[in-house]
């Protein structure tokens, strides 16, 4: 394990890093906001289109995975929504916590960290695993907050929801990635060292961006943040693992690809989704920045196991 943690301690450095400019005010939040806008639409869509563009859509779909994941992630999802419900919440929060529990950092932390670590073959099922979040889970949650607060689902819902995923470049850049594969678009040399030199940045700027905007998160709802931490850092990967491994048995590399991006911590975008739409924000702060924290130790265990898997 001591490799493994030597390995991800570089990744975590640069989120410490990041995270000391944001708290001395060095970078402030709209310096922070800038930053993430620039990995968020450019440096990190020019890395997911790079790879998408050699891979094809056969290489990507992978109906067991999919499968996989999506069983084991409703499984935690439901789990949560039930010890939400049990302590007295509405469906909006029930949804918002769900949400903590199942949605980890896999664009700004699992693309760039596991295809360094776990090789480029990595890309295909960590791009699945992100689409299968954006797509599914991102959706479901805007469903079931609207849903929830107009008291009925309306058709209207779904317009929302699909304009929100045409505009959101990590599901644009895949699709384009993967349309230019599909039509065996020969990559200009100069396309090719473009998108690499946008890409490269993705990975700093990312760990940066993340690291800065955690100095500004609250510690406040220290025992609901601590139950949504383990239950994204440890609950989720061990489901998937089940999932991945004995209810949908996968090859062992996908496998592990699959539970090493359950294991990464509560995703920072699900703040601005709760902030959006004014549920229980301060309660998803704390569990992002709990969750981080603690990924150090946890997402290296885990890494460690998932490594000798294949």
């Amino acid at each position: 394990m001591l490799e493994i943690f030597l390995k991800t301690l570089p990744f975590f450095a640069l989120i410490g890093v990041g995270y000391g400019a944001g708290k001395t005010r060095f970078f402030n939040e709209e310096a922070t906001a800038y930053l993430t806008k620039f990995v968020f639409y450019f440096a990190l869509s020019a890395m997911l289109f790079r790879f998408s563009a050699n891979l094809s859509l056969a290489e990507l779909i992978d109906w067991r995975f999919i499968g996989a994941y999506l069983w084991g992630s409703a499984f935690v999802y439901g789990i949560a929504m039930a010890v939400a419900f049990l302590r007295g919440r509405g469906l909006e929060e029930a949804s918002i916590e769900a949400q903590c529990a199942v949605i980890g950092n896999v664009g700004f932390l699992g693309v760039p960290m596991l295809a360094l670590l776990m090789g480029p073959e990595a890309v295909a099922p960590v791009m699945l695993v992100l689409s299968m979040d954006l797509i599914v889970f991102g959706s479901l949650v805007v469903i079931l907050i609207t849903g929830g607060r107009d008291g009925r689902m309306r058709l209207g819902i779904l317009r929302t929801v699909g304009l929100g995923l045409l505009k959101n470049p990590m599901i644009m850049s895949i699709v384009l990635g993967l349309t230019w594969a599909g039509l065996e678009l020969p990559m200009p040399t100069p396309l090719e060292e473009f998108v690499s030199i946008l890409g490269a940045a993705a990975t700093p700027g990312a760990l940066f961006a993340i690291g800065a905007s955690l100095a500004s998160k609250s510690a406040e709802r220290m025992v609901v943040a601590g139950w949504l931490s383990f239950a994204k850092l440890v609950l989720h990967p061990v489901i998937i693992a089940f999932s991945a491994l004995y209810l949908f048995p996968l090859d062992p590399y996908p496998a592990a690809v699959m539970i090493a991006c359950a294991s990464l911590p509560v995703a920072g975008n699900i703040f601005i989704l709760a902030q959006h739409y004014g549920v229980a924000p301060h309660r998803v702060s704390a569990a992002i920045l709990f969750s981080t924290a603690f990924s150090v130790l946890t997402v290296s265990a885990i890494m460690a196991w998932v490594m000798e898997l294949y």
